[in-house]
């Protein structure tokens, strides 16, 4: 998004427009250019008047830029700052409706049947055999994580090949069938191997098209400014917390077990629909629309098939036909451009600014001012990744800690108290409630801080403290251990433990994606949010497998 954002330029600012056949974005643009066409007006070209070229007072804003803002349409009742809050909530349903279910699915693996087994993964009647270890937990990290890192490699691949409103309602109408056999399963009597398969094929799948809906949704969150990204993750930070909530209210409701674990997994398959339902509603919001068609007048060639994906056929400008009473395109017709305030032809500009790096846009393609010649060149990978290498080193290892031992060791803490119904709850509320909590108000936080921004060789120092809380977590009373002894035995400990680890956990994700894309130039930012997008799915894949080695130490 810093790519779009207004800033004082030192120079002569140039902007050209191909004058008979404007794109639909443009056609605000022209309304204001339609002004200076006076017959008979004095000026540096026949037929056109002289706008005074710049403000000259300090502060004032051009009348075309007033005019300009006054036409972007208003988010009537923060519509979509909701919608896409809700579509970030649904991103994250998945991994955060299994993870805080890990209790259910571990006692299903011992026990071999469903109605005996709680969401608190309480049973009754049947002994559990340690033999039948799974690593459920181990498993589940990593298969949710593999997608993520996977995928993240094919976006290219896949933006390029399958348009944007099928990418998106396809990942959720896959995500949505899952949820219904998970909920399904709830009802079925299976061994425990057969279970294990299902759920984690299902794990693997869901997963992969969580990958794919969350990188088509950031995409879509580059046209529109910052604060929707914002929202968006907001949404998805509060994910763990709807989960976590949906369980305890489960738990709390005095049903059976079979269907308290019924109606736990049937709330995602409401949220999920929801969703499908907001993204259906977004593209018809003119303010989404605006910004969409804005984006792509300004990259045709990245965001094509975004345009093709959500604006209908009548609305798609990319192979425009010629219109009643519109003059054909064609080399033939005069650039027009606006230097300094003034309207002009592309011939006079190119003499007069040398050397300015000033560009057309010419049939939708960017040109240059002086030969006509393609744009400026993409920015480096190698470049970029130069600038921004200490930030993803961090998030690689923000990451790496995290999914090392959560929820792989903490959910298998077990609660010291003598009181049946808190232990019953310990998990719940200690692991996966307190953990998502924390990790959102350490999101929050970086709104108002950012430290250390002016001291970021800090920042891999700080970073790398959080390995401590790796040993910490592993001397609670988690079980089943067998190497380890166990130093912290009190309840108390654990929940010390767990604020700080979830807290920095949430301030150093948010803190390394911020401060990324103010490191490279404003044409890079996008680069550099697929970058750190990357290395944030490589350091969750490095936890998840690293949770297998902690998880053999105990």
């Amino acid at each position: 998004m810093s790519r779009f954002l207004l800033k004082p330029i030192p120079v002569p600012w140039v902007v050209f427009f191909h004058a008979p056949g404007l794109l639909p974005g443009l056609r605000a643009a022209s309304s204001l250019l339609k002004e200076c066409f006076v017959l008979g007006a004095s000026g540096n070209q026949p037929g056109l008047s002289t706008a005074p070229s710049l403000p000259t007072r300090p502060g004032d804003i051009p009348r075309s830029t007033q005019m300009a803002r006054q036409d972007i349409p208003k988010d009537q009742f923060h519509a979509v700052g909701i919608i896409f809050f809700i579509l970030g909530l649904g991103t994250l349903l998945p991994w955060n409706f299994f993870i805080t279910a890990i209790p259910y699915f571990q006692a299903r693996l011992i026990v071999g049947t469903s109605s005996t087994v709680g969401l608190g993964g309480n049973s009754s009647g049947t002994q559990q055999d340690p033999a039948h270890d799974f690593n459920f937990n181990n498993w589940l990290t990593l298969l949710s994580q593999l997608p993520l890192l996977l995928f993240t490699l094919l976006n290219s691949f896949l933006y390029q090949c399958i348009p944007d409103k099928v990418r998106v309602l396809g990942s959720m109408s896959g995500i949505l069938l899952l949820f219904i056999l998970t909920a399904v399963l709830v009802r079925v009597e299976m061994p425990p191997h057969s279970f294990f398969s299902i759920t984690i094929s299902s794990v693997w799948f869901i997963n992969s098209f969580c990958a794919v809906l969350q990188g088509s949704l950031f995409g879509q969150l580059g046209t529109l400014p910052q604060g929707y990204s914002t929202l968006f993750l907001s949404g998805q930070g509060m994910a763990g917390t709807f989960a976590a909530s949906a369980m305890l209210l489960s738990m709390a409701s005095g049903a059976d077990a079979q269907t308290s674990a019924l109606s736990y997994f049937i709330t995602p398959c409401v949220g999920t629909l929801i969703s499908i339902v907001c993204y259906l509603v977004l593209p018809r919001m003119a303010f989404f629309h605006h910004y969409l068609e804005r984006s792509w007048q300004r990259d045709p060639c990245n965001e094509l098939e975004t345009k093709a994906g959500l604006l209908g056929p009548e609305e798609q400008s990319g192979e425009q036909s010629e219109r009643p009473g519109e003059e054909p395109q064609g080399p033939e017709k005069p650039m027009l451009g606006m230097a300094n305030g003034t309207l002009r032809t592309l011939e006079e500009i190119s003499v007069e600014s040398p050397g300015k790096g000033a560009f057309a846009l010419h049939n939708g393609t960017a040109t240059s001012a002086q030969n006509g010649g393609p744009g400026p060149e993409r920015p480096s990978v190698f470049s970029v990744l130069r600038k921004i290498w200490l930030l993803a080193l961090c998030i690689v290892m923000v990451f790496t800690v995290t999914l090392s031992v959560f929820p792989a060791i903490t959910a298998t803490v077990t609660s010291t108290s003598e009181s049946k119904q808190w232990s019953e709850f310990f998990t719940p509320v200690c692991c996966f409630l307190l953990f998502n909590m924390m990790d959102w108000l350490g999101r929050s936080i970086t709104s108002y801080c950012l430290w250390p921004e002016k001291r970021l060789w800090l920042l891999p120092l700080l970073v790398g403290l959080r390995f401590l809380f790796v040993p910490l977590l592993m001397l609670c009373q988690a079980e089943p251990r067998t190497r380890l002894p166990v130093l912290f035995h009190h309840d108390a400990w654990f929940i010390l433990f767990m604020l700080p680890f979830s807290l920095s956990n949430g301030y150093f994700v948010s803190l390394t994606m911020c401060l990324a894309p103010k490191q490279v130039l404003p044409q890079e930012s996008e680069l550099a949010g697929a970058i750190m997008t990357f290395f944030l799915a490589l350091g969750l894949s490095c936890g998840a497998g690293l949770s297998f080695l902690l998880k053999a130490l105990l």
